[in-house]
C-alpha cells in the first residue's frame, strides 16, 4: 500500500471512524446484556424500584444543571464570543447523553447480573463487566465523535483553538456535578439500606449479612 496515501487522510476521519466503531460496539455491549435473564419477579421488582429512584435523580439533577449551563453558555457569549459558548452547551451536551446511557444501562444489568451469578461467578462477572463496559465505551466515543464535529464545523476559524477547552470545559463540568451528586445520591442509598437493616431484621451498620450495603 502506498503510504502517501495514508498521510495525505485527514487524521480527525481516522477519529470519527474510532468514534463509530466505539458505537457499534456499545450496540453489541448492550444487546449481550439485555438478552440475558432478569430473574425472579423479586428481582425484577427490585430492579425496578432502582431504575426509577435512579433515572428519578437524574431527571432531577439534569434539569438543575441545565440552568447553570445556561447561565455559563451566556458569560461565555458575552466574553468569548458564540462559537465558544456553543461548544460549551454542545459539550454539556455530549456529557449528559454519555451519563444517561450509561445510568440507562447500570440499572438494566444489575438484575441480570444477580440472576447469572447464580449459575456461576463467570457468568456474572461477564454480565457484569459488558454493563459496566458500557458507559466507558460511550463516553470515549461520544466524547471523540463531539470534538470530531467541532473540528469539521470551525476548523477554519482562527479562534478554534479556544473553542476546543470550552468543549471540554462544558462536558468536564457536567460530569463532575453528576459525580458529586450521584455519590450524594449513593450514600443517602446506603444510609437508607442501614437502618432497614436494623429496624427490620436487627442487623449491625456495614455487615455482610445485609446485600444492599
Amino acid at each position: 500500500m502506498d503510504l502517501t496515501i495514508l498521510r495525505s487522510i485527514d487524521p480527525v476521519y481516522g477519529a470519527v471512524t474510532a468514534g463509530l466503531l466505539g458505537l457499534l460496539f456499545v450496540v453489541f455491549l448492550v444487546r449481550y446484556v439485555l438478552k440475558q435473564d432478569e430473574g425472579s419477579e423479586k428481582v425484577k421488582e427490585i430492579t425496578g424500584a432502582i431504575k426509577e429512584g435512579a433515572l428519578a435523580f437524574l431527571h432531577r439533577e439534569y434539569k438543575i444543571l441545565c440552568v447553570f449551563v445556561i447561565v455559563v453558555a451566556v458569560l461565555l457569549g458575552v466574553v468569548l464570543g458564540w462559537r465558544q459558548s456553543f461548544a460549551f452547551v454542545f459539550g454539556a451536551l455530549c456529557s449528559m447523553a454519555a451519563g444517561y446511557l450509561g445510568m440507562n444501562m447500570a440499572v438494566r444489568s444489575n438484575g441480570r447480573t444477580a440472576n447469572a451469578a447464580r449459575k456461576s461467578l463467570n457468568e456474572g462477572l461477564k454480565v457484569s463487566f459488558r454493563g459496566g463496559a458500557v458507559m466507558g465505551m460511550v463516553v470515549v466515543s461520544i466524547g471523540v465523535l463531539g470534538l470530531s464535529l467541532l473540528y469539521f464545523a470551525f476548523h477554519t476559524n482562527p479562534d478554534f483553538i479556544s473553542i476546543i477547552p470550552a468543549y471540554g470545559f462544558g462536558a468536564s463540568s457536567v460530569a463532575l456535578f453528576a459525580r458529586v451528586g450521584g455519590g450524594i445520591y449513593t450514600k443517602g442509598a446506603d444510609a437508607a439500606a442501614d437502618l432497614v437493616g436494623k429496624v427490620e431484621r436487627g442487623i449491625p451498620e456495614d455487615d455482610p449479612r445485609n446485600a444492599a450495603v
